[in-house]
């Protein structure tokens, strides 16, 4: 008996012993897995970090076939955050190509020095007559991201197409020498790594020239993320920073280069061939051009520095109002205050409803959507008592945002609590008949 003891005991500790054999190396092991939409038909990019250097591969397939019967090789490139301990970063990029519509792949990434957990992704549908199915939020920490366990869940139930994460990530990424940059993107591999995530940067992203963001996320376009612009189905999405019109000490150029990239990219999106296939243009940014909230920042002002631009620098920085009403933009997507609201259409503080009985028919000037209220450790941001005249509704619950493009003209969208455990608090169908300039005539 005391044999068959010590026996037993041997083969548990040679177990052991194999087990811990066998598991690689924390330094080489895949972490922060997430996807994006590079803006190439056909294509995925798949983004991860390692401590270590490694190889970076990606081992995929079509769902339910032969499992891992692709391969797809890329690269990584060194990230040091500007904290005292100078901590480095593996990150690694590659891409897929060549994939079938609306196909569903399973995919793990890393090397032969250890392998990530398995994920799946469908890739994106390239018609323009796709309805993409939308969640969109800013403001997440990874101290308090109420709504997170939310979108875990609808996320791996596929009801989302695109993931839009509109500026300001874990609270702050550089901190603790970059560790809570670690830590979010951890908790966000378990939607990111099966949804394309797409992003903006925020005013929590500023440190060392905004570059935790700049290293850690992959977007279309080689602009290091700042600015870029993708199709899909029947809308042209525009990405861009509102911080370059507050961070001047990194370049006052940038705030030129983006505004001439944007005038650009909305003439091309403009040109009729272009404005029939995608009708729909759709900005992201962080900080709004309006809000009612009582916090004083920028969007609370008349002299917007979004809106209106700066006439402080030489030469003078020129807002993007008029920019985005003159090429016809359709919806302006915000966060940056911890609150939702929706506003009625505006243009120049004032009111230009489709009809009384109709305002979002046909109406005369873009709408504006501010969503940051998915929850971080600043909590909430309140409202000035009295909301202003184009201030159509509003929340201080914690929530996001889904959107679904239905056609070329009609977008739905609603707002979810998750205060109130997923309730539906609002809804707005944006009817468009006509896009461009000539919809505000």
């Amino acid at each position: 008996m005391m044999m068959m003891m010590e026996l037993q005991v041997l083969l548990c500790l040679f177990a052991l012993i194999a087990a811990v054999c066998c598991v690689p190396p924390i330094g080489t092991q895949p972490e922060q897995v997430h996807i994006s939409y590079p803006g190439v038909k056909n294509s995925m990019l798949v983004t991860w970090s390692t401590a270590n250097k490694t190889e970076s591969i990606v081992e995929y397939g079509l769902w339910g076939e032969k499992l891992f019967s692709h391969t797809a090789k890329g690269n990584s490139s060194v990230f040091t955050d500007g904290g005292l301990e100078k901590r480095t970063m593996y990150i690694h990029r590659v891409t897929l190509t060549d994939l079938i519509p609306t196909a569903s792949y399973v995919y793990h990434c890393g090397s032969d020095a250890g392998w990530s957990d398995i994920f799946y992704f469908t890739s994106l549908n390239e018609s323009v007559s796709f309805s993409p199915r939308f969640a969109l939020f800013g403001d997440m920490g990874n101290e308090n991201p109420q709504s997170l366990s939310r979108l875990q869940k609808e996320t791996q139930m596929g009801m989302y197409d695109v993931i839009l994460h509109i500026g300001d990530f874990a609270y702050d990424m550089h901190e603790d020498n970059g560790r809570i940059g670690d830590e979010f993107m951890r908790q966000i591999q378990s939607i990111a790594a099966y949804t394309p995530y797409m992003t903006c940067p925020g005013n929590h992203e500023w440190a060392y020239n905004f570059s935790h963001y700049k290293s850690r996320f992959s977007m279309p376009g080689h602009t290091e993320n700042l600015w870029y612009s993708w199709n899909v189905g029947p809308a042209h999405i525009i990405s861009f920073s509102t911080e370059v019109y507050f961070y001047l000490e990194y370049g006052l150029d940038l705030l030129f280069r983006q505004y001439e990239w944007l005038q650009a990219d909305l003439q091309e999106a403009n040109r009729p061939e272009n404005r029939a296939q995608r009708p729909w243009i759709i900005t992201m940014g962080h900080r709004p051009m309006y809000c009612s909230n009582d916090d004083g920042d920028d969007c609370t002002h008349f002299q917007s520095y979004v809106r209106l631009g700066r006439n402080d620098t030489i030469p003078v920085a020129p807002g993007l109002e008029d920019l985005f009403y003159q090429h016809g933009v359709d919806l302006e997507l915000w966060a940056h205050e911890h609150t939702y609201e929706r506003l009625w259409p505006v243009y120049d503080y004032k009111v230009f409803n489709g009809s009384s009985e109709e305002p979002y028919v046909n109406p005369k000037a873009p709408v504006h959507i501010i969503t940051g209220s998915a929850g971080c450790r600043e909590k909430h941001d309140g409202f000035i008592p009295k909301p202003r005249d184009w201030s159509a509704f509003r929340s201080t619950d914690y929530g996001y945002t889904r959107m679904r493009l239905i056609n070329t003209t009609h977008l739905y969208l609603e707002q979810v609590s998750d205060d109130q455990y997923g309730k539906v608090i609002d809804q707005m169908t944006l009817v468009k008949e006509k896009h461009g300039a000539d919809a505000w005539r």
